[in-house]
């Protein structure tokens, strides 16, 4: 099983130290981030399971930067847990209602920090992957979600689950490349043998399935896949 990967914000080194500490020891893999800007740029590349975000911050504040992330399409759905000192009922509404999907006020209890951070995972979903009645066309590709069907020139065609997932997942976000390691932590998951090429055999597959549209799935050679941009 792979490790489970947080990204905590967090400027003030003492505070940080604390978290890192605590989610270590509860599994998690930790990327720490000193300042806003730094913060969006690193949960975007690493694609965390959770963000661990201070509300004042250098630079771009946590409000903003909640406001960002719940705002790609690509990090929306990764849950967002607001550390602060400001713990009056006024910033933990606005954390809140900017979609937050919780708020800890700084000192904190790490055990009751960590019960947090669990419990948000067991509520978050991936939405951004199976969102209900999505369609996507692209070229001569159909992916249906609501009916889990995929079609090729108007022809039906059987794919894994797995397989769905990985093809529906980069179809979403034609032109952006992914890591192998980003999909498997997104699209195939910790049940999963963790081996970077499992992907590999899984977009062989599918390339196989589309036929005449395998070239919308392109590798992008020491990276990853992407989705062709066709527009």
């Amino acid at each position: 099983m792979s490790l489970r990967k947080a990204v905590v914000i967090e400027d003030e080194p003492d505070i940080l130290e604390v978290i890192d500490y605590n989610l270590q020891r509860d599994g998690f893999r930790v990327i720490g981030a000193r300042d806003g800007e730094i913060g969006v740029e690193t949960v975007r590349a690493e694609n965390p399971d959770v963000v661990l975000l201070d509300l004042m911050l250098p630079g771009l504040d946590g409000i903003e930067v909640c406001r960002r992330l719940k705002s790609d399409d690509l990090t929306r759905s990764i849950p967002i847990i607001m550390v602060s000192a400001k713990g009056e009922e006024s910033d933990v509404v606005l954390g809140l209602g900017i979609g937050a999907d919780d708020y800890v006020t700084k000192p904190f209890s790490p055990k009751e920090l960590m019960a947090r951070v669990n419990a948000v995972l067991r509520r978050a979903p991936l939405q951004e992957e199976r969102p209900a009645g999505e369609r996507i066309e692209r070229a001569g590709l159909v992916i249906d979600v609501a009916r889990h069907e995929v079609r090729v020139e108007g022809e039906p065609v059987v794919f894994t689950a797995t397989e769905f997932r990985l093809l529906h997942f980069l179809a979403r976000y034609p032109g952006r490349v992914f890591t192998r390691d980003h999909l498997l932590g997104r699209v195939i998951g910790d049940d999963a043998v963790v081996v970077d090429r499992n992907i590999d055999v899984h977009v062989r597959a599918i390339r196989k399935k589309l036929s005449s549209q395998r070239d919308l799935i392109e590798t992008v050679r020491g990276v990853g896949y992407r989705f062709r941009d066709i527009d």
